[in-house]
């Protein structure tokens, strides 16, 4: 009875923490660039348990070796690079990427990065008093610039213009002038279960982990399918009808558990209660 009652414990845990992976995708179906997450789950230590030869008669059927499972566990979750929808917004300060890449942010100054498929972004004054590209919550959108990789500074007045390759240019207001400022700097998620989703829909690269063993620069060319388009963006890839099949399949396997767990109470207590 205790073998039974760890066994459905330790699996209500991990089915509770699918149940709020599923709820956390929900909730993001329609943020821009969202990628929904995905689990693996995996059996815990099983021990097989070997029955006395007596049992072994000619109309006993079942084997003498059975297993004794502790339960199983969420392995991992990941998030799934799936391309979403691409919608046209016609903002000139939206960007989509096509293919497997990701936009750098930069979230303090101490050179700590993040990365993003959401390119919803904007024009931000900065404490030089400076126009800099960033992300709808304020993180500079890092690039290749003619000084070196920072962020995209844009003279004031004048408007951002991006090509599928993701070289920005700066356009003054009468069209005469138009400035370099670099070249997006996309990477490519080589591992993306090493990728840990925070707040404001940005992944971030834990303490301790090689960055190069993660994310990859990629540059958008002829040989890849990797481009940046202006004026769209992608949406979530999340699929309602999926996660809510999913939903219910988990909901189903927890009641299955607690009810296992309700059932092992009930026997113990049987046995406590039992009088020589």
């Amino acid at each position: 009875m205790n073998n039974s009652m760890i066994n459905a414990m330790v699996s209500m845990g991990g089915l509770q923490q699918k149940l709020d992976m599923i709820s956390d995708n929900i909730a993001n179906a329609n943020t821009a660039g969202y990628k929904r997450k995905d689990s693996t789950f995996q059996d815990l230590l099983t021990n097989v348990k070997q029955q006395e030869r007596a049992f072994e008669q000619p109309v006993r059927l079942t084997p003498l070796g059975y297993n004794v499972g502790w339960g199983s566990r969420l392995a991992a979750m990941q998030p799934d690079m799936t391309q979403g929808a691409v919608l046209q917004t016609g903002s000139p300060y939206d960007f989509a990427i096509q293919g497997s890449a990701l936009f750098e942010v930069a979230v303090d100054d101490q050179g700590n990065r993040a990365y993003t498929r959401s390119g919803s972004f904007q024009l931000s004054i900065n404490r030089n008093n400076e126009q800099v590209l960033t992300t709808a919550d304020g993180y500079p959108v890092i690039a290749q610039t003619p000084a070196g990789e920072g962020r995209v500074v844009v003279p004031t007045g004048y408007s951002v213009r991006v090509d599928a390759y993701g070289n920005i240019q700066a356009v003054s207001p009468d069209k005469n002038t138009v400035a370099n400022l670099g070249q997006l700097k996309l990477v490519e998620p080589v591992k993306p279960g090493s990728l840990t989703a925070t707040a404001d829909n940005l992944y971030v690269i834990a303490d301790g982990t090689d960055v190069d063993q993660v994310v990859q620069r990629i540059l958008p060319a002829d040989t890849n399918d990797v481009r940046v388009m202006q004026g769209f963006l992608e949406q979530s890839n999340v699929d309602m009808t999926h996660e809510m099949s999913e939903l219910m399949i988990v909901q189903r396997a927890y009641q299955m558990s607690a009810r296992a767990l309700s059932s092992s109470d009930t026997m113990m207590g049987l046995a406590n209660n039992l009088r020589a």
